[in-house]
């Protein structure tokens, strides 16, 4: 499976399964502050990011807040998927 996960300004497009809101906590935490060396967290394992997927190959999509708005376009790329029919879950937090 391939989704979206969207924290604030930033998003990942991921292979794996659709996180729920711990692990996508986890997920934004780890991958919003690059840490040059650092092994991936076993938390992480489930997940890869994909720097090249068509966009119809979204299958999930996860928000988590953060200290800034969601960009434009990954706000237009959620509004498509909402036209397709996938639910956007939303974290009740943030991760910070």
């Amino acid at each position: 499976m391939v989704g979206i996960l969207v924290h604030g300004n930033n998003h990942f497009i991921l292979r794996g399964p659709p996180p729920k809101e711990a692990e996508a906590l986890a997920l934004a935490r780890h991958w919003s502050v690059i840490q040059i060396g650092d092994v991936k967290s076993p938390t992480c394992d489930r997940w890869e990011i994909r720097a090249n997927e068509f966009r119809e190959n979204l299958e999930w999509a996860m928000v988590v807040p953060g200290d800034r708005e969601i960009s434009e376009g990954a706000a237009e790329l959620l509004d498509e998927l909402m036209a397709r029919g996938i639910v956007i879950a939303k974290c009740s937090r943030g991760c910070w």
